[in-house]
């Protein structure tokens, strides 16, 4: 495997399976089982491993190979598949809970080997593509793990559809076994040492905090999916509640929407590749989200009048969105990258792991807490709130920093 793209495309996309278990299937699954919607919000703390990944980059980068930590963690990944598949569909959540907490703990190990390898062995011309090839597979592995899994339930069964997973960790371990990529950058890696001692932790940290531009990035970062995480995460279930099948949700949310953000970030590597403006593609972006946001809102009100039609353009409305998520991410990450880029070379894995788990964190807290919105303050109120979230990102780019232009 001579090419760069073919094994980073393959280990991103098994990496995007546990997100896709915890946001496509699981949601559909307890509230079938009627869970509220603040107690579903609440199974998204099984995210937390994507938020402490910073705190243990410095072990995946200082102790084993890289392609060593790709092999263990996406081996694990399958055992816990092959685990999975043997738990009945009607069983407590409990111990389907555990083993999802562990596949987000190995997924976020896996993920810092992946981004340290990412950011190590593509240049300055590669990392749009990168970036493209990054978002378009990790969100195809959901689809395949949300939505596909989801609709595949009732044709193949519980068993089938987690045993079909495993398959796909197993291909991938075998890619990062074989990838002469992985096994040359393990060489570039050989002398690293020592990377858990105090003096080396602080020199990390002040390291990343160093490089221009960081600060404004994290806080871009964390609010920049707020309003849009808790309309995503909201509407199926809404259209849940309206009789909406789990298996048409799963077609469309799951499939068509995330086939739309595939899409969406496919077109925005191109945008980046042609020369765009990351400031100025971000801007138009936000106005679009925000707009949509604005209809789907008013959509909501009247959801009780007239179904048909107003479920019909929610799903559009959910289609869409997906789609200027899409854009807006590969986007994102390649302005992290770019700003990963001036720190020194030796914490940028530290670097890139910082504003991933920032990036993590924004979406999941407020994921988490968007049902309990919904239940306290209503649905008109808690829009008209991601409304006005969504224009903090609009409002945080004006104050873009000269160095990430």
């Amino acid at each position: 495997m001579s090419s760069p793209y073919i094994p980073l495309g393959v280990l991103y996309l098994v990496q995007g399976f546990p997100y896709g278990l915890q946001s496509g299937l699981l949601p559909v699954l307890l509230r079938s089982q009627g869970l509220s919607l603040s107690h579903i919000g609440l199974t998204r703390i099984l995210y937390l491993p994507w938020l402490l990944k910073f705190l243990w980059s410095p072990l995946v980068d200082g102790t084993w190979h890289r392609q060593t930590w790709l092999v263990v963690s996406t081996g694990g990944l399958c055992i816990c598949c092959a685990l999975c598949s043997v738990l009945p569909l009607q069983a407590t959540f409990t111990p389907l809970a555990w083993l999802l907490l562990v596949m987000h703990i190995l997924s976020s190990m896996q993920d810092v080997a992946l981004d340290a390898v990412t950011v190590s062995v593509l240049n300055q011309d590669q990392l749009g593509l990168g970036n493209s090839i990054q978002v378009v597979a990790y969100k195809l592995g959901s689809v395949l793990a949300g939505g596909g899994a989801l609709t595949l339930l009732d044709i193949l069964g519980w068993r089938a559809v987690f045993l079909l997973l495993s398959v796909g960790y197993l291909l991938a371990v075998l890619c990062a076994w074989w990838s002469r990529m992985l096994k040359e950058e393990s060489g570039r890696q050989r002398n690293l040492k020592n990377v858990l001692s105090k003096g080396r932790l602080v020199d990390v940290v002040s390291g990343v905090f160093r490089a221009p531009g960081t600060v404004w990035t994290v806080v871009y970062v964390l609010i920049y999916k707020l309003g849009e995480q808790g309309s995503l995460s909201m509407v199926p279930l809404l259209l849940l509640d309206q009789g909406v099948s789990p298996a048409e949700l799963g077609f469309w949310n799951g499939i068509v929407s995330l086939g739309f953000s595939i899409a969406g970030s496919a077109v925005g590597g191109v945008l980046l590749r042609k020369g765009r403006s990351v400031h100025l593609l971000l801007r138009t972006l936000f106005i679009f989200r925000v707009s949509c946001l604005v209809f789907q809102t008013l959509l909501l009100s009247s959801l009780d009048r007239d179904t048909s039609i107003v479920k019909a353009c929610l799903l559009l409305t959910l289609v869409l969105q997906n789609f200027l998520a899409g854009v807006i991410t590969t986007a994102t990450f390649t302005l992290m990258m770019h700003c990963t880029r001036q720190a020194r070379q030796r914490v940028q894995a530290s670097h890139y792991s910082l504003l991933s788990s920032v990036e993590v964190l924004g979406k999941v807290v407020f994921s988490a807490v968007s049902g309990l919105l919904v239940d306290s303050l209503g649905v008109s109120a808690s829009f008209s709130l991601f409304i006005a979230l969504s224009c903090l990102p609009l409002l945080h780019l004006q104050r873009l920093p000269s160095t990430l232009h």
